[in-house]
């Protein structure tokens, strides 16, 4: 495993395979997305029923999201990563066949469990990847899985306008997805967990070897390390909250401000696109500037821009700001992801997996807080927790990993 020079031929396939399954994971779940109309249809539920089947994801995710590390540290985080992929595809085949709204909130249920097992381990297999190049390459990944739920939107919409029936759709979809994903996993790197890490570490200062670090049992969760993880869980539900912003209000904003139907939905696009590209190329910022410094840039990027739009309420200024928030906050998940995957006296896996739980639950509370506040105030006053959450990424940016060992 050298430490210097290019990366070698295992390594470019690596970084390609687990590529092919942030992409192939963001497709999966978003191929169901845009057959929700009919499948409400078929079920004759109103959409408070349906609502709460759809939370059985979600629910799903938050409850087994906790047991990846465990799954990671058994079976290693590329045959998690792989084989979850294809087991996932596999629960998705069940959505066709509910026959109440509670069977669908069960099935959604065990989806969203799988896919929050295979998150935490394709980025813990990411994170060795990235190791290997000794600089960043998470962004990227991040960015890969935003145009892989594109294209599965996209594949999903197709599916509908063409009347396929969706036990079609979704076999198809299933068999595309699972050979992707067992064809990576040929590629992906193989031995423990911990192996480029301790690799790492006996190629640090200056040629002097270092004891690979180990991670005792007596120290896990001490006072610094639990510190550490709820700063590192702030900055992912910050993350998360203001994703949702984009996703869920941007059009109710819209509208407000008199938009048309087409133009409101700009919003999300405004969003997401903006994201898409700093996650793109956020990699090449981290790398020159360090992960602080670009998370800080982030956070005043985000908070300005938001800050402006609600103060100067008008359709342009809306979608500017929601732009600047998704380019702001798009490097920021994997930081955070990063930074607590390094935390010495974890198991492996354990700090990433912490992380990625209190994500998830960060999507699940912020659109109950912002719907909260809305009721209350306005909506307008319910989106200022996006410009708050950019001043606490300011100053909370400050325990993320500077940069990547070069």
């Amino acid at each position: 495993m050298p430490s210097n020079g290019p990366p070698t031929g295992p390594t470019r396939r690596a970084r390609a395979a687990v590529a092919a399954l942030f992409l192939t994971n963001g497709a999966v779940f978003f191929n169901v997305v845009p057959r929700y109309p009919q499948i409400k249809a078929d079920l004759g539920v109103s959409n408070a029923v349906f609502g709460a089947a759809v939370a059985g994801y979600s629910i799903g995710a938050l409850l087994a999201g906790l047991l990846a590390g465990l799954f990671i540290r058994r079976f290693g985080s590329a045959r998690v990563a792989a084989f979850g992929i294809v087991v996932t595809t596999v629960a998705t085949l069940a959505i066709p066949f509910t026959p109440s709204w509670i069977a669908l909130g069960g099935a959604l249920f065990v989806v969203g469990a799988l896919d929050a097992v295979v998150d935490v381990a394709q980025n813990a297999h990411g994170l060795r990847v990235q190791r290997l190049y000794r600089r960043s390459i998470l962004n990227s990944l991040h960015g890969l899985w935003s145009i892989g739920a594109v294209l599965g939107g996209l594949m999903g919409s197709a599916a509908a306008g063409l009347h396929l029936p969706l036990a079609v759709h979704l076999g198809i979809s299933a068999t595309l997805f699972s050979i992707v994903a067992i064809v990576a996993y040929r590629f992906l790197l193989p031995g423990p967990e911990d192996a480029e890490r301790a690799a790492e570490a006996q190629n640090l200062a200056d040629g002097h070897p270092a004891a690979p670090p180990t991670r005792p049992g007596r120290r896990w969760f001490t006072g610094a390390a639990v510190r550490m993880l709820a700063a590192l869980g702030v900055l992912a539900a910050c993350g998360a909250l203001v994703e949702d912003a984009g996703a869920s209000w941007g059009a109710l904003y819209l509208t407000g401000l008199h938009a048309d139907a087409a133009t409101a939905g700009l919003a999300v696009v405004a969003f997401q696109t903006a994201m898409t590209i700093g996650r793109l190329s956020g990699d090449r910022v981290v790398n020159r500037f360090g992960q602080r410094t670009v998370a800080r840039a982030g956070g005043v990027l985000a908070a300005a821009g938001m800050g402006a739009a609600l103060a100067l309420p008008s359709v342009p200024a809306a979608l500017a700001g929601f732009a600047l928030a998704g380019l702001g906050f798009a490097t920021l998940v994997p930081a955070a992801m990063h930074t607590a995957d390094e935390l010495p006296g974890l198991p492996s896996g354990t700090g990433l997996t912490i992380v990625s739980w209190l994500l998830r639950g960060g999507f699940l509370l912020s659109p109950l807080l912002v719907g909260f506040i809305a009721d209350l105030a306005s909506l307008r006053a319910g989106l200022l927790s996006a410009v708050l959450a950019g001043g606490v990424t300011i100053v909370l940016a400050r325990v993320l990993v500077s940069r990547t060992p070069a």
